[in-house]
């Protein structure tokens, strides 16, 4: 579909069933509304092969009606436009110099994610973010040892500047950013850093506004969306009257083609896929039967099988955030087949865990149980996270900022919000941060508000904590491979004195076992005995307390623990050991 060059011209092609004519015109016929018909063809396609036509150069279809005016559209399958109200412009995926690109996509178990968006990202004075600024900034990520980039949603949206979750023109990349060549640099120069890129696709609804497919061939229903649409009231969303039919074969392959164009020709990693809850019901809240969309249950099951036929093992991402684990089951047992789902309890819990003003708020229960998550889904299938760009924005706050308004850096909101931080890191699951978490950016998110880099020169010990996380969850210094296994255990949970302890493994032994101790209050932990998994010597991997995070810490002595002591917590051995304020410990086993 769309506009596929070809050695010495371009074949057109287009999906408009209630159309009586569609001609395309362009540069390649000086705009001539009428001088290039389109052949009909099976179920509503027309298509036409124009010699001479060529990459670069710009065009429309112009649809005609029985007793109607003539519609001049934009390609819905356009790869690259002018602008969101402009033409569309003939690309060729084929011409772009990979460079030898062969990147090795990381597995679930070494996958560290970071969320961006390209406009705030990278922008440098007046000028917002597009992929060549980002590209200048992977060192700084590459340095921070993540595996994966989520980018927030980039197609070509209505005007300059969005979080991008009003896509335009879903097949085309926004033009501001550098179009579709901009996107395809950053992914190989992403990869070149070793870092694999996991891109945000909108298909709950399209646009609002700016739409070249709204009643595109002058047919609809009810005065609403036409061919690609809902026609009733399965078309309302909360960003606009625009929910794609899913029951439509045609609209099917287009969403589908949407998705398979960023994995074929812009050699993405992974895909997170927007508020999945809006596709297959109505209000994405209630579970009441009427509220339900079978079709688009079945498109998103279809979806996934298609991804996975075409591309096996590639990452999909669901923003479901219902507790529902068929989102993330296979598709053979009556799933969505999504690889995960972005944990909703988790965040909420942990978020609540360390937000709150007064110790005595924190319950231990709470966030052991969140850290556990639910029972029935696997440990891979939960992204993690304390900060995204939904929990930061439109009145929510930064976590530091949550926790010291006004005063973000100050001793409590940096120790307390480190606190998150390494639960996201050390609990089972795929760990997420958002764009400045990792330096301690206080700002709540939006589109007109750049991520301010100052701060990882103001803080770079919080960078560096960030650092020492990502490393150890990654298993980077081969002490902590525990951190990237399934393994989750409570040796304590202390709601008096407000400590976690919790282990971790992978196969378990030396260099696997992994014994995390959190303490949630304001006071050190002295001389405190717990169970540990095994016998013999665990050496001390982190110590957030330590001032080389911060001069303002207090640099609470944390020693090698001997686990010889009484059996104690279900273990046959303990060990001693003491906590800063606000402090964790991350031990790994020796011997």
């Amino acid at each position: 579909m769309g506009a596929k060059p070809y050695d010495g011209g371009v074949s057109f092609r287009v999906w408009a069933p209630h159309a009586s004519g569609v001609f395309v015109a362009g540069d390649f016929n000086d705009w001539h509304g009428r001088s290039h018909a389109m052949a009909p063809e099976d179920n509503g396609h027309w298509s036409i092969d124009i010699p001479g036509a060529h990459p670069g150069q710009e065009y429309q279809f112009v649809l005609t009606r029985d007793g109607g005016d003539d519609l001049w559209r934009i390609d819905p399958y356009a790869r690259k436009v002018t602008n969101s109200v402009g033409n569309a412009v003939i690309y060729d995926h084929d011409a772009f110099d990979w460079q030898g690109d062969a990147f090795e996509t990381p597995g679930w178990d070494d996958l560290v994610i970071y969320e961006l968006h390209i406009g705030t990202f990278a922008a440098e004075g007046h000028e917002r973010g597009t992929f060549a600024r980002a590209i200048e900034r992977l060192g700084h990520l590459k340095d921070l040892g993540v595996s994966a980039v989520h980018v927030m949603p980039v197609f070509e949206f209505a005007g300059d500047q969005s979080w991008g979750y009003n896509p335009a023109h879903p097949f085309a990349i926004e033009s501001t950013y550098g179009g579709p060549d901009g996107l395809k640099t950053f992914v190989r120069e992403a990869h070149r850093n070793g870092i694999a890129v996991i891109l945000d696709v909108v298909l709950n609804h399209l646009g609002p506004s700016d739409l070249a497919t709204w009643q595109f061939d002058g047919w609809s229903e009810n005065d609403k969306g036409g061919i690609y649409f809902f026609n009733d009231h399965r078309s309302s969303t909360p960003w606009g009257d625009t929910r794609p039919d899913y029951g439509r074969p045609e609209v099917r392959a287009y969403l589908r083609d949407v998705c398979l164009q960023l994995l074929d020709y812009y050699r993405v990693d992974g895909l997170r896929f927007d508020a999945t809850n809006y596709i297959r019901s109505i209000d994405g809240i209630s579970q009441a039967e009427e509220n339900q969309i079978p079709e688009g249950w079945a498109f998103l099951q279809w979806l996934n099988d298609e991804i996975q036929s075409r591309h096996p093992g590639v990452f999909t991402i669901a923003e479901d955030l219902q507790r529902l684990a068929a989102v993330v089951a296979p598709t053979g047992d009556g799933g969505a087949g999504f690889a995960a789902q972005w944990d909703a309890d988790f965040v909420h819990t942990v978020r609540a865990g360390v937000i709150a003003t007064e110790d005595s708020d924190r319950h231990i229960n709470a966030i052991a149980a969140a850290i556990r998550g639910q029972e029935d889904v696997p440990w891979t299938s939960r992204v993690l996270y304390t900060e995204s760009h939904d929990e930061i924005a439109n009145g929510k706050a930064r976590v530091p900022e949550s926790i010291h308004p006004g005063d973000a850096d100050s001793w409590w909101a940096k120790k307390r919000a480190l606190l998150g931080s390494a639960i996201v890191f050390t609990s089972p699951g795929v760990p997420m941060i958002f764009q400045g978490q990792e330096m301690l950016e206080d700002s709540y998110f939006r589109d007109d508000e750049w991520l301010d880099w100052g701060k990882a020169e103001a803080n770079p010990g919080i960078v560096t904590l960030h650092q020492h996380l990502v490393g150890l969850r990654r298993n980077l210094g081969g002490r902590t491979a525990g951190l990237r296994g399934a393994g989750f255990a409570v040796l304590r949970i202390d709601e008096e004195r407000k400590v976690l302890v919790v282990h971790r493994w992978h196969n378990g032994g030396p260099g696997d076992d992994v014994v995390v101790a959190f303490n949630f209050t304001h006071e050190p932990v002295a001389d405190y005995r717990v169970g540990f998994p095994a016998p013999g010597l665990w050496g001390v991997q982190l110590n957030s307390d330590a001032q080389i995070y911060a001069p303002d810490f207090s640099s609470h002595d944390v020693w090698d623990v001997t686990a010889d002591g009484d059996p104690m917590d279900g273990c046959e051995q303990s060990g001693v050991f003491s906590l800063g304020p606000y402090s964790f410990v991350v031990f790994s086993r020796e011997s």
